[in-house]
C-alpha cells in the first residue's frame, strides 16, 4: 500500500501567511500554530536554523499541535557550515566562539560544533517523546560540493544528530550532476539519510541541483522553492525575492506520478512548500503562495487517486 502524501509549509509564521493567510482574529503566536495544526498534518519549522531552539520552545510546539502531526525542523546554520553572527549564539558559546574582523564564528573546531548539535538534539526532547519529530533538515550552502571533506562532515554531522533523521538538501549541482548522482544517493542510502528532493528554477546555475525523485530513506521529503529564474540569482536580493512563486496548477500536476513513485518507495512522504511571498487571486485578492499551492496540490493528488494524509 503507497504511503500518504502529507503536505504543508516551510514555516507556520512568515509574513505572507501573517498577513495574507490567518484570519484578523488569529493573532497571538498560539493561536496560528493551532489553526495551522487543524488544517495541515507537517510543517517545517525554520526559524531554528537562525537561533538554537530551546526546550521550552519545542515543548509549546508539541502542545500546541494534534496528536499525529509532524514537525521537521531544520538545522541551525553552524551546524550545516553556514556563516553566523556571533550574537545569534547562546551567550556561553558566544564567549567560547572564534570569529573574524566581521564578528561571524570563523571556522570553529568539531568539539564546538559537537556542542551546538547536542543543545539542538536535547531541546527537541518534547517533540521526539510525543511521536511529532519527523526529521531534522541539514541544507547545506552552495560552497559545500562534492568532495572528500565533505563527505567526511555529511558522515559525521549525521551521526551527531544521534538517532534523529536526516534529511539532507545540498545547493551545489555537483552532488546530483551525472558524475557524482549515483554515489551521493548511495552514500545517503549508506547513511540511513533522506535524499531532499527539491522543485526550483530550472537553469544550469551551480547552486541549484536537479530534480532527482530518489528516495534513499523511507522517509521521503520533497521541497518546493519556487521556479522564479530571474530572482534566484539576484546580487543582494532577499531570500523572499528568490522563492517569491506562485505555482500553476499544471505545474503541480507534473509530480502526480512523481509523489505517486515516492509513495510506493517509501514508508512516509512529505511535501513542504517554500515558496513565501503572496500573489492575487483570479478574484484580485491577495493570498500567500505556499499555502495556498500546499492545499492545492491536496485537491490534485486527491483527485488523481495518489493517497494524501
Amino acid at each position: 500500500m503507497a504511503a500518504p502524501v502529507r503536505i504543508g509549509t516551510c514555516s507556520w509564521a512568515d509574513e505572507a501567511l501573517t498577513k495574507h493567510w490567518y484570519p484578523k482574529e488569529v493573532k497571538s503566536a498560539e493561536a496560528r500554530l493551532r489553526y495551522y495544526g487543524e488544517r495541515f498534518s507537517t510543517v517545517e519549522a525554520d526559524s531554528t536554523y537562525y537561533r538554537l531552539p530551546d526546550e521550552s520552545m519545542a515543548s509549546r510546539w508539541a502542545e500546541r499541535t494534534p496528536e499525529g502531526f509532524v514537525m521537521h525542523v531544520k538545522a541551525f546554520a553552524v551546524m550545516t557550515r553556514h556563516p553566523v553572527k556571533a550574537e545569534q549564539l547562546p551567550p556561553d558559546l558566544r564567549e567560547a566562539a572564534p570569529v573574524d574582523d566581521r564578528g561571524r564564528v570563523d571556522r570553529p573546531p568539531r568539539e564546538f560544533r559537537a556542542e551546538v548539535f547536542r543543545r539542538f538534539h536535547d531541546a527537541l526532547e518534547p517533540l521526539r517523546e510525543t511521536g511529532k519529530l519527523g526529521g531534522i533538515l541539514l541544507q547545506f550552502p552552495p560552497y559545500v560540493v562534492a568532495k572528500d571533506l565533505s563527505v567526511d562532515y555529511l558522515r559525521w554531522a549525521v551521526e551527531q544528530l544521534d538517532g534523529d533523521r536526516a534529511l539532507v538538501e545540498f545547493r551545489h549541482r555537483s552532488w546530483l550532476d551525472e558524475e557524482h548522482r549515483a554515489s551521493t544517493l548511495a552514500l545517503l542510502e549508506e547513511l540511513g539519510a533522506s535524499n531532499v528532493v527539491v522543485d526550483a528554477p530550472k537553469t544550469e546555475a551551480k547552486n541549484l541541483v536537479p530534480t532527482v525523485v530518489a528516495a534513499t530513506s523511507p522517509l521521503a521529503y520533497v521541497r518546493f522553492h519556487g521556479r522564479n529564474a530571474d530572482t534566484w540569482n539576484v546580487r543582494g536580493g532577499s531570500a523572499s525575492e528568490r522563492f517569491d512563486y506562485l505555482y500553476s496548477e499544471q505545474e503541480l500536476e507534473e509530480w502526480i506520478e512523481p509523489l505517486r513513485e515516492l509513495g510506493t518507495n517509501a514508508d512516509e512522504v512529505y511535501v513542504l512548500f517554500n515558496n513565501n511571498r503572496w500573489s492575487k487571486t483570479p478574484q484580485g485578492e491577495l493570498a500567500a503562495q505556499a499555502p495556498a499551492n500546499a492545499s492545492a496540490l491536496r485537491k490534485i493528488l486527491d483527485v488523481s487517486g495518489v493517497p494524501t494524509g
